[in-house]
């Protein structure tokens, strides 16, 4: 149980009681009380004197039991002692207010909270050092310097001579350069925080549900032989290659007989429509029928994976397969090897042709995303000025925008508002 405040040591000292006086950083063993003094459990205390903590405020913390009797004890006696609920995200937003954090690392330990697979966690950590923000101060610490430089040309022109339009045209384009490798890296931080959609679709008895369980190694969707047994999207996750993969079984793509297999193929087409990924899965055994070909056809175009399956017990589908196909798999769900294949295909699919590097600092969030377009737009729009002969003073307007942009990622020019919705998702307590 974790209080922050001016009278953060006075609640504990009343609320814990030990042989050894209380000290700062120190874990002591003894007796937790109640505002009145009767016992409730035994654990440890800790003090953190400001500015030395988390919030940069005086912390302490009672560490107990888990027993939920036991906390709510423990919290109601904290609050009959002064203190007061925290809001979510309190603790956090105390500490970004106080210059322990800024925005962007602060934005970081709710990614980290949230994180479901290692990428995430370790993505979340590089964020959490700074090194965006550090990034980002640096574009901004030379930002700040042109305008200085151009602002002094302006007011002492006789004393100060303004910069030279191909020192301007290199200093801009490399702020520029930089911020296009920040964007283009944002996309690696949304995959490892949302994951992968992928929607496994084929004609109907090709083996979808089949692959699903193969690659969850356990059987979560009912396989049959019957043709259109899968009416309902099933979803379940896995991890490639540290990448949280959402897999959406869906019904087999056909001219549906029933209303109720119309549904469900209405909703597999629906599925594939919002997945960013297609796992497409053909009967290599037989001969490709009008179905098999339509989905083919269908997933022409767009990012997808092509799986023959049931290679064991033949490959016509897969001999009769088109031009557009030939980079297919070949395989059986009953296979490990065709299962890596898959799974390699998938991590292909996701990251391209380059391994992204997790420990450099990614833009992880929409807001992050937007400031840093905004200001390599404006960045751009002083270049255009520099290279059509304009005086170079007129750039100054595009330089304050993009510099403002950048406070906002980085949190030294936020508003209120903002740093109230970015800290709305975090939980109680963190």
């Amino acid at each position: 149980m974790r209080v922050s405040g001016e009278q953060a040591g006075a609640i504990v000292r009343r609320l814990f009681r030990s042989r050894k006086a209380l000290e700062p950083r120190v874990a002591t063993y003894g007796d937790v009380v109640d505002e009145r003094g009767e016992p409730i459990d035994r654990g440890l205390a800790l003090l953190f004197p400001a500015p030395h903590s988390y919030t940069g405020e005086s912390m302490a913390e009672l560490h107990i039991h888990g027993s939920p009797a036991v906390a709510r004890e423990v919290l109601r006696a904290m609050l009959a002692c002064g203190a007061r609920y925290a809001q979510a995200g309190e603790f956090t937003r105390r500490a970004f207010l106080n210059g322990k954090l800024d925005l962007a690392a602060a934005e970081a330990v709710a990614d980290l909270i949230d994180a479901e697979t290692r990428s995430a966690a370790r993505a979340a950590l590089a964020n959490l050092s700074g090194g965006l923000a550090g990034a980002v101060r640096n574009i901004r610490a030379r930002l700040s310097a042109l305008l200085e430089e151009l602002a002094a040309a302006v007011d002492f022109p006789d004393e100060v001579q303004e910069p030279s339009r191909g020192r301007l045209r290199e200093g801009l384009e490399s702020m520029r350069t930089e911020l296009a490798a920040l964007l283009r890296d944002a996309e690696v931080g949304r995959l490892v925080r949302e994951g992968i959609g992928v929607a496994i679709v084929g004609p109907p008895n090709a083996g979808k549900s089949s692959l699903l369980n193969a690659l969850l190694g356990e059987e979560r969707a009912l396989v049959s032989e019957i043709p259109g047994t899968t009416r309902d999207t099933i979803e379940e996750a896995i991890t490639v290659d540290g990448v949280r993969v959402r897999l959406t079984d869906t019904a087999g793509l056909r001219e549906a007989p029933g209303r109720l297999e119309a549904a469900g193929v209405e909703r597999a087409r629906s599925v594939l429509a919002g997945s960013r990924l297609a796992l497409v899965v053909i009967d290599a055994s037989q001969p490709l029928s009008a179905e098999a070909r339509a989905v083919l056809a269908a997933t022409r175009g767009r990012e997808r994976v092509v799986f023959f399956n049931k290679a064991d017990a033949g490959d016509a589908g897969f001999r009769a397969r088109d031009d557009a196909e030939r980079d297919a798999i070949l395989g059986s769900t009953r296979r490990h090897d065709s299962l890596e294949r898959v799974r390699r295909a998938i991590a292909a699919a996701a990251w391209g042709a380059r391994t992204p590097d997790l420990e450099r600092p990614h833009l992880a969030s929409l807001r992050e995303i937007d400031a840093v377009a905004a200001a390599r737009a404006s960045l751009a729009e002083a270049s255009s000025t520099v290279e059509i002969g304009l005086p170079v003073d007129v750039i100054v307007p595009d330089l304050q925008r993009a510099f403002a942009s950048l406070g906002h990622l980085t949190g030294d020019e936020a508003g209120e508002a903002l740093i109230a919705g970015i800290f709305a998702r975090f939980c109680i307590g963190k």
